[in-house]
């Protein structure tokens, strides 16, 4: 008997939703999920009833705001941004007209739509979902291929349930041993970029594997699959397993009885073959990786803590051109050490760090102790059900008692987006995933690093190593 060709999980994903081929490499593919928020949702509703199409499954739909909403206590439709109610408005609107779940301002379940869809269930293993952010890949972290789109696409997506796709690459990134202590998945993303450069996945679905990996807990992974887009990735996954599995267990939009059962039998075995063939190997001990902070405007420019910032020689990603307006705009010169660095403000939350996990091991450092003078510090959880479950826990009042302003769910000041932002020159440190030019505010700083270093930072009223609070 003949054996079937071997194939990536990537692959079996791909062909289970390949509807037809198409010109060369690309497809038709079965969508099963489409995800919206604000600030581009309503631009694909509008269009669909424009032109007098419905939306084919409102059941396989779902809306929520995050992106341009206020998170300060007391928030309504305004918001910071001007014309901001706008969107919120429009999108409350046309999902209503279009039947769809939508997560409004004041629905309990509201929060960031990457942080949303999995705890609800909505991203299950095996599912096709795209959404219009580009950090859509992170639900890969649960077994799917997800991936980010434009609003033409997920119009499409909506009134079809297909999408034409070229089919992507795949790289398997093999990560061996454990994190040391003090050490956390977006440490380990941010060296696996540093390492490859922001554009060394480019064209690819990334599958992460390893002891690394099984080691890690859900929410550790999503961090890792939502850094996948500084590599320029397609998207990322990981296979499911029995973490993936509990975690799903009883969400709102899973499976239930004897669905569950039927659904957990196919998971199981939705892993790639063992003589798979992926078109790039790449493999990265976990166990060198240290606490690490970007010190230029791409997240390739990073260091270990330890580190100091490099000279061109040593940035392999990066040409003469762009080594130097990096330097020129985060004021930083060749050698000058990363810790130490005074700050002006620290922000925890975003689709990357904004999970209870986080704010949990943020708050661990934070207890008993105060922001540095001068520094303003704010938390922004990821979701109105993060935010209550800290609050059960008492890590709110971990926060504010430690000068850090806390806030309501969103997206909040990971991006600005011509409403509330850092100042012009202050130098943040940030537990978000984009430190490019005036991303958190016109001419701000940022330094990208994990809540632990972001909270020891904050204390410190400069960038510290949170190894050395924690001993």
């Amino acid at each position: 008997m003949i054996s079937p060709c071997p194939k990536t999980l990537f692959a079996k994903v791909w062909d289970a939703h390949r509807v037809v081929d198409l010109d060369g490499e690309t497809a038709l593919i079965a969508i099963d999920r489409v995800l919206l928020h604000e600030r581009t949702g309503s631009i694909a509703l509008k269009g669909l009833a424009e032109r007098g199409r419905r939306v084919l499954d409102p059941h396989q739909a779902f809306a929520t705001t995050d992106h341009i909403v206020d998170t300060r206590p007391g928030r309504s439709d305004e918001t910071p941004m001007p014309g901001g109610s706008a969107f919120i408005q429009a999108t409350r609107a046309a999902a209503l007209a279009a039947g769809i779940t939508f997560y409004d301002l004041h629905d309990p379940a509201q929060g960031i739509v990457h942080v949303l869809s999995p705890e609800r269930g909505i991203v299950l293993p095996g599912l096709t979902l795209v959404c219009p952010d580009s950090h859509t890949g992170t639900q890969g972290a649960l077994g799917a291929l997800a991936w980010g789109i434009g609003s033409t696409e997920a119009e499409h997506a909506l009134a079809t349930g297909t999408l034409r796709v070229r089919r992507p690459r795949t790289m398997r990134v093999t990560m061996t041993n454990r994190l040391a202590p003090g050490v956390t998945a977006k440490d380990l993303a941010l060296a696996l970029i540093g390492a490859l450069g922001a554009g060394g996945a480019m064209g690819h679905v990334v599958e992460y594997t390893g002891t690394a990996i099984a080691a890690l807990d859900i929410e550790a992974r999503l961090t890792l699959c939502n850094m996948a887009t500084e590599l320029s990735a397609f998207s990322a996954i990981i296979a499911p397993d029995a973490q993936t599995i509990d975690y799903l267990a009883g969400r709102p939009h899973a499976p239930q009885g004897a669905l569950w059962d039927a659904a957990v039998a196919q998971w199981r075995d939705l892993a790639s073959d063992a003589d798979a063939r992926f078109d790039r190997d790449v493999a990265f001990d976990a166990a060198t990786v240290a606490p690490q902070v970007t010190w230029g405007i791409s997240p390739q420019h990073v260091v270990a803590i330890d580190g100091r910032v490099p000279d061109l020689g040593a940035c392999a990603h990066d040409d003469a051109q762009s080594h130097a307006r990096a330097l020129a705009y985060m004021d930083l010169a060749p050698g000058t050490p990363i810790i130490g660095l005074p700050i002006d403000a620290a922000f925890i939350g975003s689709c990357t760090n904004g999970r209870i996990s986080d704010l949990r091991r943020a708050a661990a450092l934070l207890k008993g102790r105060r922001v540095a003078d001068g520094v303003r510090a704010i938390c922004v959880p990821g979701s109105t059900p993060v935010k209550r479950q800290a609050e059960a826990e008492g890590i709110d009042a971990v926060f504010r008692a430690a000068g850090f302003e806390w806030r309501e769910s969103g997206c909040s000041m990971c991006f600005f987006a011509g409403g509330e932002s850092f100042g012009r020159h202050e130098r943040v440190i940030s537990s978000t995933n984009r430190n490019f030019e005036s991303r958190q505010g016109p001419q701000t700083r940022t330094h990208l690093a994990s809540p632990e270093t972001v909270a020891a930072s904050a204390i410190m009223g400069a960038i510290a190593d949170p190894r050395r609070l924690a001993a």
